[in-house]
Order: C-alpha cells, then sequence, then structure tokens
C-alpha cells in the first residue's frame, strides 16, 4: 500500500486496514513458522505497511491537536 493510497484513507478505514493487516501479519508468521512461504519477502511488506498506517494515525492525531 502507498502513502497516497493511505493519505485518502479516512481515520475510520486507517483503523480497520491496521487491524486487517495486523491480522494478516500474523497469519503469515504462523504460516511461516509451520512450513515455509512461497514468497517470505510478504512479510516484510506487512510489516511495512503496519508502520506506514501507524505513522499516518500518529500525524493525524498530532494534527488535532495542533489545531
Amino acid at each position: 500500500m502507498k502513502n497516497s493510497e493511505i493519505k485518502e484513507l479516512s481515520t475510520k478505514e486507517l483503523f480497520e486496514r491496521l487491524v486487517s493487516e495486523s491480522d494478516n501479519l500474523f497469519s503469515l508468521r504462523m504460516n511461516h513458522k509451520i512450513s515455509d512461504l512461497d514468497n517470505p519477502h510478504q512479510i516484510k511488506e506487512s510489516k511495512r505497511s503496519i508502520a506506514r498506517l501507524k505513522t499516518e494515525i500518529k500525524n493525524r492525531e498530532l494534527n488535532e491537536v495542533k489545531s
């Protein structure tokens, strides 16, 4: 997920995506422990998506406090 896509989302959608991406990361990790993934790079991408979502949520919180 790109930053431009993330910025277009509403705050509620950001939290929903964060929860779904966290669940996805958990399932990827569990599947990787049980048997190797076809593409282990998915774990890295999922972690980056979570970080991007959290960053955007934090930026919006800080902008609300400043206003």
